[in-house]
């Protein structure tokens, strides 16, 4: 696999993704940074790179993607404001798709909550419950990430989705349960999460795949 120096960062100022800006810059990678409001990002660095702009737009997300070997976005649904996981998909995917000669080895990772179903999905009464509370109390969000979901599997880009429970804001670690079919655990930690999604920059196992992931 092709050595990842510089990757793209969406939704790194939110509170997992700060996670993850941290993990990658303790292992020394470069980052370019996609945020809407810089001048609240906490964070100075010299292997930062700040994008100003939005995931939905997407000559914006054509230039953070520019030369990077991965793409990771947390990015979440914004609160009263125009349905997001669809949109940022769709303009992710085509910025990759549009870099001369190396599109199909750039890594594509992204969060969702394990209310995403796949073909694969075998769900237990307790994800069933949670999948289904999200549809009802949340329709429209909940299709939109299920839209983004067709999207990525409509493409050849070397995507991950990977999908959790109950996010907890702590730097806890901890063994992991990884499923293709269930949600084997109720939470997670944010630190957890990076360290798997970073993980899957140089693995292959879970390419063009949904793993759900939970903390033991």
């Amino acid at each position: 696999m092709k050595q990842i120096k510089k990757i793209a960062i969406i939704g790194g100022g939110g509170r997992t993704g700060q996670y993850i800006v941290n993990q990658l810059l303790e292992k020394g990678f470069y980052i370019r940074l996609l945020l809407r409001h810089p001048e609240s990002f906490p964070l100075s660095n010299p292997h930062i790179e700040i994008i100003e702009g939005d995931v939905l737009d997407a000559e914006v997300v054509t230039s953070l993607v520019e030369d990077c070997e991965a793409v990771i976005s947390t990015v979440g649904q914004r609160k009263g404001e125009p349905l997001v996981a669809s949109v940022a998909t769709e303009n992710i995917l085509r910025a990759i798709e549009n870099q001369p000669s190396v599109s199909t080895s750039i890594r594509y990772i992204l969060l969702a909550g394990l209310n995403i179903d796949t073909p694969f999905d075998r769900k237990s009464p307790d994800t069933q419950k949670a999948t289904d509370w999200m549809k009802m109390t949340f329709p429209e969000i909940h299709a939109d990430r299920q839209k983004s979901y067709l999207i990525l599997q409509s493409s050849q880009v070397k995507w991950t989705l990977v999908r959790v429970p109950f996010i907890e804001f702590s730097e806890e670690r901890s063994a992991l349960k990884v499923s293709l079919e269930d949600c084997l655990g109720s939470k997670i930690s944010a630190a957890d999460i990076a360290g798997f999604m970073f993980v899957q920059l140089t693995d292959d196992t879970y390419i063009r795949k949904a793993p759900f992931i939970a903390g033991i």
